[in-house]
């Protein structure tokens, strides 16, 4: 095992250059921490980049990939025990694996072996060609450095099977303004962090900027976000729904702009930040992510 892997020399595709890359070495130990460095980039920033890409975490890949190779040993080796194979798929114990390979194709282990079912169409990697780089979609020149300010509003935890249900928080905010410890501008903003980048999951907040002390409406919790120094990233909505809108232009953000920048992204909350004449429903209107980077 190279256990302190080289960072990939620069190429045209550095997600498929990784996915070979894992594929040899799915017998091996690998950790989210390993696959970044061999990515030459910072889990947090390899994990959004990998996810807006491929539509799961690196390491709910990993799993997968494993699940499909021993659902293959399954088939060509009938006396396989299901804890060898666990154990070689990375699960601490039949019981997980048997779970996870249910959810993956539909039936259990037992039930695959004896030919009641047969790999999905999607057994072998697939790899989404980089998608055109949305137009509504552009990066503000130069970078942007902000003092800390704090913020407030109801918060969620959410992956990617729950991310379509955000818009709720921001329904849940609105109806509680005005509210009294409530700064004047008006803007709101949309808060990430606490990310689990194995999982792909995160804490995220629809919220406004409040002073740092004082009562909150029900449900709202406090944040402070810190001081520092971000890249720009302005999304130009179309009148159209909302939600689809800044879901594909975060996949152009995370999977297209932000590697093309060569910034190195901090590990701290990102934001959508929204101004006081903030209408999505009438073309034309901006939402501006703040992405946190190394100065």
């Amino acid at each position: 095992m190279d256990r302190a892997p080289s960072p990939r020399a620069p190429g045209p595709d550095l997600v498929a250059d990784t996915l070979a890359w894992i594929e040899k070495r799915l017998d091996e130990r690998l950790t989210l921490a390993r696959i970044a460095e061999r990515a030459g980039l910072s889990p947090y920033h390899f994990s959004r980049l990998f996810t807006a890409r491929m539509g799961l975490s690196p390491m709910a890949h990993v799993r997968g990939r494993r699940l499909v190779r021993a659902a293959r040993r399954l088939a060509a080796e009938p006396d396989a025990r299901l804890v060898d194979l666990a154990f070689e798929a990375g699960f601490e114990s039949q019981e997980a694996f048997t779970r996870a390979f249910g959810r993956r194709f539909g039936v259990t282990p037992g039930r695959f072996r004896r030919g009641l079912a047969i790999l999905p169409p999607d057994g072998d990697v697939f790899m989404p060609t980089p998608a055109e780089t949305s137009r509504a979609v552009a990066r503000l020149p130069g970078l942007v450095t902000r003092d800390a300010f704090t913020v407030a509003g109801p918060t969620r935890r959410f992956d990617r099977a729950t991310s379509s249900t955000i818009p709720d928080l921001w329904s849940t905010m609105i109806r509680a303004l005005p509210f009294d410890r409530q700064v004047p501008s008006w803007a709101t903003y949309g808060v990430v962090w606490s990310a689990d980048r194995d999982e792909g999951s995160f804490d995220y907040m629809a919220g406004v900027g409040v002073r740092p002390e004082g009562g909150l409406p029900a449900g709202f919790v406090r944040k402070t976000i810190p001081a520092a120094t971000y890249a720009v990233f302005r999304i130009t909505l179309d009148g159209t729904a909302l939600h689809p809108q800044v879901k594909g232009a975060m996949a152009t953000i995370w999977g297209e702009l932000v590697p093309a920048s060569g910034l190195t992204v901090a590990d701290t909350p990102d934001f959508e930040l929204h101004d006081g004449r903030f209408a999505p429903d009438r073309p034309g209107t901006v939402i501006d992510v703040h992405v946190p980077v190394v100065a």
